[in-house]
């Protein structure tokens, strides 16, 4: 009988320790996922530049209850739910992190043997 009972305690835990890392995997991000969309959709701003759900950008003109009214070319504004915003695409500030930076230049160096040897990026080799 200990044997029985020391068995099903150690399934109880692992059953335990299951649910938790579900909960650490999946439901946590996806509650952060959700409040920062909302998030996202409260902060809307008219002259915001937006991708809808359906893949189309555009900027917002105008802002109703839960109607936003986009420009997505000169002179073509459509009206669609807040809910289909999918992001708000802004050009980052200078010197923010990710930004991408402008090649250099290829830095000419005095090297061993013959003329010099110039220096190129990964980009610039990927022809």
């Amino acid at each position: 009988m200990i044997g029985a009972s020391g068995g099903s305690s150690g399934f109880l835990f692992i059953i335990i320790i299951a649910f938790l890392l579900i909960w650490l995997i999946v439901v946590r991000p996806q509650r952060r996922r959700q409040t920062e969309q909302q998030h996202m959709l409260g902060d809307l701003r008219v002259g915001d530049e937006v991708l809808t759900a359906g893949g189309i950008y555009g900027t917002i003109l105008e802002i109703e209850d839960d109607l936003v009214t986009v420009e997505i070319a000169p002179n073509t504004v459509v009206r669609v739910a807040r809910r289909a915003i999918a992001g708000v695409t802004r050009e980052p500030e200078p010197g923010e992190d990710g930004e991408p930076g402008l090649p250099e230049e290829p830095q000419e160096h005095e090297g061993e043997g013959e003329g010099p040897v110039v220096e190129t990026s990964n980009e610039e080799n990927r022809g």
